[in-house]
């Protein structure tokens, strides 16, 4: 196996023998072979395109496929086969469409005519013989663009799901995605074409988040300043992990009157700030913090737990019997849920003796979308102006268990006074629970929500520079990003397609960005890797004053 997707991979190079996140090279063989018939799938999907040809099925088995092969998504080996064979099926009846309509069929690349093994086993020997989609005969830097497109259209395809699923689509994302894919095919293409298709994945990842964030708002409303509670209360208990909002959504409709409590952990903390979902008085507060800790923490839930999209780890025995996948997620032998329908898991929840007394630990606030953020920024703008606030530091991203993350602890505790931290994604469990205080009212410590909700923080951004008149890289705004998997790349290709400059990025650049490549950026955004929280808070107050 050969795998640098993630900032945990080994040695910063790749993962050679194992994923360090307990994905087997068999997994992994299979993971590149499916992207290698998705490309293929692609190819056809694009050419229908150009005689009008839109498939909805192709288009969401697309977004899923490519989930799938996130980190920390899917495990099992059997889902990857099914996968593989709906890919070749799907592609075929697309390929019967456009060759009806008089497009193009006679693609050469291997990805149009695959043909995918009976068996498990031989199918994995066939994504041990593919490998990687990219281009192995290109030169270094066309190879590390289309990782970091890869890898981008990842996160595209993860956010394009989140949306579906709440039911708002849009043709143009999936236009783009079996654009992207098929343009993997290509040999002719340069190093500056590969750097379009790349910020083109962060316009388009834009897009998809806008999509998704009305997909959450109209569902559930926008999300309101809310204080959840980090202890517990007797009785039996839930716990929900990940991200999907529809599925916390299902439980607790389904739950109600059960006498469950349902508690969030991880990315679903911000759940308790929205109206539609905290009007479920047995969603009652927080437990654990981010995905990396399951391992230490969920031995200590007694309840049942409920994984969704990504952050699963492999489950230790201590919970095997109570944990549960549902969606996307998968591992060999763990209790899989199909389409919202519970049962098993409140049914094993009664089973359990849930917790025995009740606990006091606190509370943490979520909620400060940018609707909240809105509603006080006229007080925000006057505190600017009047230098009680001098800096907003948006630390934000993925958490994970490589050492050198306690930066982003350090950093925030280190802020000056007169500023404010903005913070969203599972990166905030280093410091979420710090007592920051306010300024005049406005908490220093604002939790805009989960990675799916960066573009609250984008619309913040851009209404703070339209406010004073100036651009985002004028403002008194400095973000400091902590990265893990490819939902991150994606957020940072949105943020490189606007322009914004001067990210500060860690806790270690990712293994697939060529020295080539990586000069390009820093030219061009003056991204840059973290060093220490006092080096770059000098750095950054000095350059302010």
């Amino acid at each position: 196996m050969f795998c640098n997707q993630c900032e945990q991979t080994a040695k910063g190079t790749a993962c050679t023998v194992a994923g360090v996140c307990g994905k087997t090279p068999e997994v992994s063989s299979l993971q590149d072979l499916l992207l290698h018939a998705v490309k293929g799938l692609s190819l056809y999907a694009t050419e229908g395109r150009k005689h009008g040809i839109v498939d909805p099925q192709v288009n969401a088995f697309t977004v899923e496929a490519i989930f799938s092969t996130l980190t920390n998504v899917d495990f099992d080996p059997e889902r990857f086969q099914g996968l593989i064979h709906s890919c070749v099926e799907l592609r075929e009846q697309i390929k019967d469409k456009v060759n009806s309509a008089g497009g193009k069929v006679d693609f050469t690349d291997p990805s149009a005519t695959f043909t995918p093994a009976a068996d498990l086993d031989n199918l994995i020997k066939q994504g041990e013989d593919m490998g990687l989609i990219i281009d192995r005969q290109a030169n270094e830097n066309i190879q590390s663009l289309q990782l970091i497109l890869v890898f981008g259209i990842k996160g595209v395809s993860a956010y394009a799901d989140h949306a579906r699923i709440l039911g708002q689509e849009d043709e143009s994302i999936y236009s783009f995605i079996h654009e992207a894919m098929a343009a993997l095919t290509q040999k002719d293409l340069s190093m500056d074409d590969w750097l379009n298709l790349v910020l083109k994945c962060g316009e388009v990842n834009l897009k998809t988040l806008e999509l998704l964030d009305k997909a959450n708002t109209d569902s559930f409303g926008h999300p309101v300043p809310t204080a959840v509670p980090l202890g517990h209360k007797k009785g039996k208990c839930i716990l929900v992990s990940g991200h999907d909002l529809k599925d916390l959504s299902d439980l607790l409709e389904q739950t109600e009157g059960k006498d469950i409590y349902v508690y969030t952990h991880g990315e679903m903390l911000p759940a308790h700030g929205y109206p539609g979902l905290k009007k479920y008085k047995h969603l009652y507060g927080h437990f654990g913090t981010a995905w990396q800790n399951q391992k230490k923490e969920f031995p200590n839930f007694p309840g049942a737990i409920l994984m969704t999209t990504n952050c699963l780890q492999e489950p230790q025995k201590s919970y095997h019997d109570n944990i549960f996948s549902t969606g996307l997620v998968g591992w060999p032998g763990v209790r899989h849920v199909e389409n919202g329908q519970f049962k098993p898991v409140i049914e094993k929840a009664l089973e359990m003796q849930g917790f025995p007394a009740n606990e006091d630990k606190g509370t943490v606030m979520v909620g400060f979308g940018r609707s909240a953020l809105f509603g006080v920024s006229d007080k925000i703008i006057d505190l600017v102006k009047k230098g009680a606030i001098k800096h907003f530091f948006l630390v934000a991203g993925c958490d994970g268990a490589k050492p050198g993350r306690n930066y982003f602890t350090e950093f925030v505790e280190k802020v000056p006074r007169d500023s404010v931290v903005l913070t969203l994604a599972c990166g905030k469990f280093r410091f979420f629970d710090l007592d920051m205080g306010e300024i005049e009212g406005i908490p220093r410590l604002i939790d805009i929500g989960q990675c799916n909700d960066a573009y609250s923080a984008i619309q913040i951004a851009l209404a703070l520079a339209k406010a004073f008149n100036c651009g985002v890289n004028d403002l008194p705004l400095h973000m400091v990003l902590s990265w893990y998997e490819q939902k991150a790349v994606a957020i940072l290709l949105t943020l490189l397609y606007l322009g914004i400059k001067d990210i500060r990025l860690g806790p270690s650049l990712p293994a697939f960005i060529s020295p080539n490549v990586l000069d390009v950026l820093v030219k061009n955004f003056n991204i840059k890797p973290i060093t220490t929280p006092d080096e770059d808070l000098a750095a950054i107050l000095n350059k302010n004053h």
